[in-house]
């Protein structure tokens, strides 16, 4: 049987690496797409690569159209298929709404926004013509309900999940299913411009007394994209702790 493979935004560290390890654990053929730091991506390489699974990664800056299309034509050419795609690139920058700079607005949107577009356009034709496909876009707890002073990052996250339901809707027929996991506190290195007081008061702030792991999105990301979610699309789900109930 053909092995069925994952293309991964952002796949060299945090989420995107946990969804890149499991979904290798699982036997998916991967592809990890990152656009700066070749040295993380090579790590991550070696380590879905000792799973026993076909494996390649690409640099690519998927905020241009065509460096989006070539990120899924190296899939195609490595894996013949693409059957999942996960849309977890993504950049944050904390500040006051009235800090935020042209620059700063133009950049979130191309590469949060931008990125998933461009990459869910160019993967649609080859899931349309394998007859189905599973599309999941990465938002955040903010996208849902705002975040003070990340006015910038939240409508960035918010736009994702109306793209993602606009998508659900327009990709069904073709047998594509498009949901959008919506994280909460994940200790990772995009929270590591917060002090450790500010973490331990988001930690006590979880009904669940801890912040969340990127191996708890992956495991999100890896149901939306199972057998077991097959009759599901539209859908948000939250991997927050009740941080947002």
């Amino acid at each position: 049987m053909e092995r069925k493979s994952v293309v991964i935004t952002g796949g060299s560290r945090g989420i995107g690496r946990a969804c890149a390890l499991l979904f290798a654990q699982r036997g998916y053929n991967v592809l990890l797409g990152y656009n700066k730091n070749k040295a993380a991506a090579e790590q991550t390489l070696a380590a879905v690569s000792s799973c026993g699974v076909k494996c390649a990664a690409f640099c690519a800056d998927i905020s241009k159209k065509d460096e989006a299309r070539r990120l899924i034509s190296k899939a195609m050419f490595e894996f013949g298929r693409v059957d999942v795609l996960v849309n977890n690139a993504g950049i944050a920058r904390a500040a006051i709404m009235t800090d935020v700079t042209e620059s700063d607005f133009t950049e979130l949107f191309a590469t949060n926004v931008g990125g998933a577009f461009f990459v869910s356009q160019a993967a649609i034709p080859e899931m349309i013509n394998q007859g189905s496909g599973k599309i999941i876009n990465i938002s955040s707890m903010w996208g849902q309900v705002g975040a003070s002073c990340e006015t910038l990052y939240s409508s960035t996250k918010a736009a994702l999940i109306g793209l993602t339901k606009a998508m659900a809707k327009e990709l069904a027929p073709s047998g594509i299913n498009v949901n959008c996991v919506a994280p909460g506190v994940i200790d990772t290195e995009m929270n590591a411009c917060y002090d450790e007081e500010t973490m331990e008061d988001l930690r006590e702030k979880t009904p669940l007394s801890r912040l969340g792991t990127p191996e708890d999105v992956a495991r999100a990301v890896y149901f939306l994209a199972s057998d077991q979610a097959d009759f599901i699309t539209g859908e948000v789900l939250a991997v927050n702790g009740g941080f947002v109930i």
